[in-house]
């Protein structure tokens, strides 16, 4: 892969809903792949519930921080964090938003949604609304279609990843990936 590659990328969501984990797993890959990576918490974790904003930068940068209307894409993980963050988008970007209601995300901007909630409750793993929103990401930028994403790791590159990070964890690592599974395979609702 090209050491060319640049992208910035906001995840939201709320403590407790692992913006942090899904943040290091993309940095993660992004050093394995030899690339050069900016990570930066701007909202803290004082409480679960408190809302959690992470900023990922991969590529040739200088600094942590987003600005707005310059990220590539959004990782929503509640999609109230819409109307905090969406803002952070560039024209062109993608987003990609946990929700049940599709109208409501798609009021406040072009986005794809994934009731990740619902699917974390029909897997019995509540807490995996995080990785299923990757997986969902990760499915967008494998199409084939004009609503194809950017994106610079593919499923392959965050299996590898959490199979490293949970090895000896049997257990662990098949939540984690039957939860990513979950979400790459979830059709496309919405546009980007």
């Amino acid at each position: 892969m090209s050491k060319t590659i640049k992208q910035q990328i906001l995840v939201s969501g709320l403590g407790g809903q692992g913006v942090l984990f899904i943040t290091s797993l993309l940095a993660e890959v992004a050093i394995n792949k030899g690339l050069p990576v900016f990570t930066s918490e701007t909202h803290g974790m004082a409480q679960r519930g408190g809302t959690v904003v992470s900023h990922f930068k991969v590529g040739d940068f200088s600094s942590p921080l987003i600005r707005p209307f310059k990220a590539d894409g959004l990782l929503v993980l509640k999609d109230e964090n819409i109307a905090q963050h969406g803002f952070f988008l560039k024209k062109g970007g993608w987003a990609v938003v946990n929700s049940g209601n599709d109208l409501n995300v798609m009021k406040m901007l072009p986005a794809s949604v994934i009731d990740a909630d619902r699917l974390a409750q029909e897997i019995s793993s509540p807490k995996s609304v995080n990785l299923i929103v990757l997986g969902f990401a990760l499915s967008r930028a494998d199409q084939k279609t004009k609503d194809k994403i950017n994106l610079f790791c593919s499923l392959t590159d965050i299996k590898k990843v959490l199979r490293k990070r949970f090895s000896g964890r049997n257990k662990m690592l098949d939540a984690s990936l039957q939860a990513l599974e979950t979400g790459y395979r979830h059709s496309v609702r919405g546009q980007s």
